[in-house]
């Protein structure tokens, strides 16, 4: 897989001759801003927003129509964008989907949601996005630490790579985040929800050295760097 990463929770992602654009929030984020990310270049086929906060779903309108991608995402979020001219999917928490890339699995985030314009948002997800040649990866989404991570190994195939929060504050933090990686069986952890704000700040060393000495890989990547990871 061809992983972009733009910042905070956006991933750009490469699988199955498809384009997946992960929560999407570039234009309104100070530290892509620096990173001088143009928008207008990102042409995903799909758009997977796991909550209806604006921190992941800022861009999505704007990206959605020059692109025409469509939208996966919990139902009312998808309804929301649907109202507006945007086609997608609704799916629920437990439900499962192929598309022309793969299988997506949406998992429970413990969280909060709500629109933009203060509607309902539905119940936070993750993502377990599976293409039998490519591999299985797990989007977290914004979560706290959650019992219900240990259902991932049970009913998904094996993880090649997880994209966990780790910023605190708001989601878990990496102290909690080493925990979940045990949980879903995962040794190769991409970090992502950090950084962004002051209330998210990270300590990059001392997040690398938790994880490390629980003998996990973490990986931290520069915003509007590419990266491949193969299955396993």
């Amino acid at each position: 897989m061809r992983i972009t990463y733009y910042g905070h929770a956006c991933f750009f992602v490469e699988i199955g001759n498809k384009k997946l654009l992960f929560d999407p929030f570039i234009s309104h984020n100070p530290l892509t801003k620096v990173a001088k990310v143009d928008i207008s270049k990102i042409n995903p086929d799909y758009i997977l927003l796991s909550h209806g906060h604006e921190d992941h779903l800022s861009d999505a309108f704007e990206i959605a129509i020059q692109s025409d991608a469509k939208v996966i995402a919990v139902y009312e979020v998808q309804q929301w964008f649907e109202k507006q001219g945007i086609p997608g999917h609704g799916m629920n928490t437990g439900g499962k989907w192929k598309f022309d890339f793969g299988t997506v699995k949406l998992v429970n985030a413990v969280h909060s949601s709500m629109l933009p314009d203060g509607s309902y948002g539905g119940n936070p997800v993750g993502f377990v996005v599976t293409n039998d040649h490519e591999g299985t990866f797990y989007f977290a989404g914004d979560t706290a630490l959650t019992l219900d991570m240990k259902l991932i190994p049970m009913i998904c195939p094996k993880l090649d790579f997880a994209i966990l929060p780790i910023g605190d504050n708001f989601t878990m933090g990496y102290d909690d985040a080493v925990i979940a990686s045990n949980f879903i069986n995962c040794n190769t952890i991409i970090g992502c929800h950090y950084d962004t704000f002051p209330p998210v700040k990270l300590d990059h060393s001392a997040a690398k050295k938790t994880f490390s000495r629980a003998g996990k890989n973490l990986f931290l990547p520069e915003i509007a760097m590419t990266f491949n990871i193969k299955k396993k």
